[in-house]
């Protein structure tokens, strides 16, 4: 894909499980070109969580996050965000197991960044962009396209 002149999304996954689980967070960038078009901030309701160490993962900016009840609200809204965009994707296991159901073309972001899936990906990114730490790895994913591109 020609990145330069196409829409697509980019997009983080937060689960409580590899699969079968619940999505605690899910935010995602509409961009056109390297134009932001708009943003999809969302978590499950923190009552909904029960586990601690997702918890004080997604204890940042609680402002910032539309809240829903159930995963089926957050996948639904989400659905209707991306349209029929391509996804670039943090290509794993579970990013993978929790768009099963979502058909549009999916493709790893690090294809387009000259970097791997591994345990320190983002850090690789953050040194070879020059880029700041983030709770937002989808804005630092943007940021590194943006150097890219």
């Amino acid at each position: 894909m020609d990145l330069k002149n196409s829409k697509y999304i980019v997009l983080e996954i937060i689960p409580t499980k590899v699969s079968g689980g619940d999505v605690a967070q899910l935010s995602a960038l509409k961009i056109d070109g390297i134009k932001l078009v708009d943003r999809f901030d969302y978590r499950l309701d923190k009552s909904k969580i029960n586990i601690p160490d997702i918890l004080r993962m997604l204890d940042y900016d609680n402002e910032s996050f539309k809240y829903v009840k159930t995963t089926k609200t957050l996948m639904k809204n989400f659905k209707k965000f991306i349209e029929d965009l391509p996804l670039l994707i943090i290509d794993n296991t579970y990013t993978r197991n929790y768009l099963e159901d979502i058909d549009n073309k999916k493709e790893s972001i690090f294809k387009y960044l000259g970097l791997e899936v591994t345990d320190d990906v983002f850090d690789k990114l953050m040194n070879k962009y020059g880029l700041e730490p983030s709770y937002y790895l989808v804005d630092l994913l943007y940021e590194a396209l943006i150097k890219e591109l």
